[in-house]
């Protein structure tokens, strides 16, 4: 491959991002563009120059590896680095290029960027880890959602979370400090919600429980849910014997 791999660091750690350089420097095929210590410099600089290669640390500070995966317009090949193997089926499942476990040696790090290469000569060079990361199960419930705005990046915590509306391919996720879209189904947060706190009541609603007033009938067999702020929400039948069955009524 003549031409270079234009390749971004995102790791938090600056010994370890040093000893990623100083290896990666004897690799001809290898362009260092950027390096970043936190996952909200690392959405930015991808999205802005669009590397080949990214070596993404997946334990960091504000937001983790797979949470700024979820976040990226461009679709770079990954190979995660981390000192914690539980992460590894998961990272393969991901369909990372590769995954290097601290601490690595220098021949395992070039093993894994020709890995990269060969990928690239039969797959092209996009890589759709965002994509499995954004499809993949969940280990327990969901604590937080990472989400894009713009330049910003919030972290909104589920329990700031009201409702969550579908918008076709993205949802519209409304918190008690404002509203923001996020490329996500509604299968994923149906699945990734605490059901004890969060009730499918429509194809297009899901509501934290304790946000509900009250349920009204307006035709026969026609519901809304009132929430606290007096906004209305349609309920479908299945979402109706859904919130009997949490409310117990």
């Amino acid at each position: 491959m003549t031409e270079k791999l234009r390749t971004i660091i995102v790791e938090d750690e600056e010994l370890a991002r040093n000893l990623m350089k100083n290896f990666l420097s004897d690799i001809e095929s290898i362009e260092i563009i950027a390096e970043c210590e936190n996952g909200f410099e690392g959405v930015k600089m991808i999205n802005e120059l669009k590397p080949d290669l990214v070596f993404l640390d997946i334990q960091m500070p504000k937001i983790t590896g797979f949470e700024m995966l979820e976040l990226l317009e461009h679709k770079p090949q990954i190979i995660f680095a981390t000192a914690y193997d539980q992460y590894a089926l998961k990272a393969f499942e991901y369909n990372a290029a590769d995954y290097l476990l601290k601490p690595y040696s220098k021949d395992r790090l070039v093993e894994a960027v020709a890995k990269v290469e060969e990928r690239m000569q039969t797959e092209g060079r996009e890589s759709d880890v965002a994509e499995k990361v954004s499809d993949f199960p969940r280990e327990g419930y969901l604590d937080r959602v990472v989400v894009k705005d713009r330049h910003k990046i919030h972290i909104a915590p589920v329990d700031a979370i009201r409702y969550i509306e579908s918008m076709d391919d993205y949802v519209m996720i409304y918190t008690t400090e404002g509203r923001w879209m996020k490329q996500k189904t509604m299968k994923y947060f149906e699945t990734s919600l605490n059901p004890n706190d969060f009730v499918r009541i429509h194809r297009s609603y899901i509501v934290k429980v304790n946000e509900i007033s009250e349920i009204q009938q307006y035709e026969k067999e026609s519901y809304v849910v009132i929430l606290h702020d007096k906004t209305k929400l349609k309920v479908s039948k299945t979402g109706y014997k859904n919130l009997k069955d949490i409310l117990n009524f």
